[in-house]
C-alpha cells in the first residue's frame, strides 16, 4: 500500500510527511531507514527539500492475512485510496475466526482488494454483530486505522422494536457489565461500564416501533442490552428478546435481529472532508 501526495509547497520532507500525510514521529522514523519513503521515485531522507510538484510517495508494509480471498457479494457505498465503506448483510461475520475462516466480510474484501490490485489490509473501524446488518467503515491500512481512531465517528442506528419508549426522544442511561465466563452476553448492572444511548422515535405501528439509536458509548451489544433493559427488546434478537418478542418476531417470520447500522458521519482523516455516509439496507426494517 502505497500513500501518495503531490506537493503544493516548498519545505523538508519531513514537514509534509507530518502535515500533509498526518504521519507522526515514531511512524515517520521507523520508515525512514527501509527505502519506503520517495520523491519523484527516488528514496530520500526526511531533511529533503521538496519543489512544489514533487510527488511523495510512502510505501506501507502490510502482512499478508491467515484467511483465504473468496469472490463474494460486496456492497460498496464508497471508496477511495485510503478507506473502503460497504454494507454488510445479516448472518455474515465481519472477521474469520478460529471456527469460521470462510465467508467473512475480510474474506470478500481481501479478495475484491486482489482483483482490483489494491495492496491493501482489512482494518474495520466500526464492528457488526453477526445478524446486525448497515454500514462498515474500512480503513485500507494502519496509519488511516490509527488516525480514524483519534477522530469522532457518529454512528445511527435504526431498529425494529417490540413495544416502544412512551417519550419520543430521550437518552438511556444505564451501565452494562459482563456475564461470567464462558457467557459473552452482557447485562445492565450498578457495577458495570457507564453507557448511554440517545433514542428517537420514528414510527409507531401497533405493538412494533421504528427507533433511530445513537450510541454515545460503544459497549459491546449496548444497543440491545439497552433495548431489552427499556423493556422494549429489538424484534428477532434471540439473546435479548423476550418470550413474547420472540414469539412475536416468529410471527412476522423474522430470522435475524431488526437492527440496522444506517449512517456514520466523519471526518476524513486524510482529507479532513465532512463524511456522511447511509446504508442502503433500512428497507429490511
Amino acid at each position: 500500500m502505497e500513500l501518495k501526495h503531490m506537493a503544493q509547497r516548498e519545505g523538508r520532507l519531513s514537514s509534509f510527511l507530518k502535515e500533509e500525510l498526518k504521519m507522526s514521529t515514531g511512524l515517520m522514523n521507523k520508515l525512514k531507514w527501509g527505502d519506503a519513503i520517495a520523491v519523484n521515485g527516488e528514496p530520500q531522507w526526511t531533511n529533503y527539500q521538496v519543489k512544489p510538484g514533487d510527488v511523495i510517495t510512502v510505501r506501507l508494509a502490510e502482512e499478508e492475512p491467515e484467511y483465504p480471498a473468496e469472490d463474494g457479494p460486496l456492497d460498496i457505498l464508497y471508496e477511495d485510496e485510503h478507506i473502503l465503506v460497504v454494507d454488510k448483510p445479516a448472518g455474515m461475520l465481519i472477521h474469520p475466526s478460529r471456527a469460521k475462516n470462510e465467508g467473512t466480510l475480510a474474506n470478500f474484501v481481501f479478495g475484491y482488494y486482489q482483483r482490483t490490485g489494491q495492496k491493501c489490509a482489512f482494518h474495520p473501524m466500526t464492528r457488526l454483530d453477526r445478524d446486525t446488518f448497515g454500514i462498515v467503515l474500512l480503513a485500507k491500512n494502519s496509519h488511516v486505522h490509527a488516525l480514524l481512531q483519534t477522530l469522532e465517528v457518529t454512528k445511527t442506528y435504526h431498529a425494529l422494536t417490540f413495544g416502544g419508549p412512551e417519550k419520543d426522544s430521550g437518552i438511556i442511561d444505564a451501565p452494562i457489565a459482563r456475564l461470567e465466563l464462558p457467557s459473552l452476553l452482557r447485562y445492565v448492572s450498578p457495577e458495570g461500564k457507564p453507557s448511554l444511548t440517545e433514542y428517537r422515535v420514528l414510527e409507531r405501528k401497533g405493538q412494533q416501533c421504528k427507533l433511530a439509536l445513537r450510541p454515545i458509548t460503544g459497549r459491546t451489544h449496548q444497543l440491545r442490552v439497552h433495548c431489552s433493559y427499556m423493556g422494549w427488546p429489538i424484534l428477532g434478537d434471540p439473546q435479548y428478546g423476550t418470550e413474547e418478542s420472540q414469539q412475536f418476531s416468529c410471527v412476522l417470520g423474522l430470522k435475524h435481529q431488526m437492527l440496522c447500522a444506517r449512517k456514520l458521519e466523519f471526518e476524513h482523516p486524510m482529507t479532513g472532508e465532512e463524511m456522511k455516509l447511509e446504508s442502503n439496507m433500512d428497507t429490511a426494517l
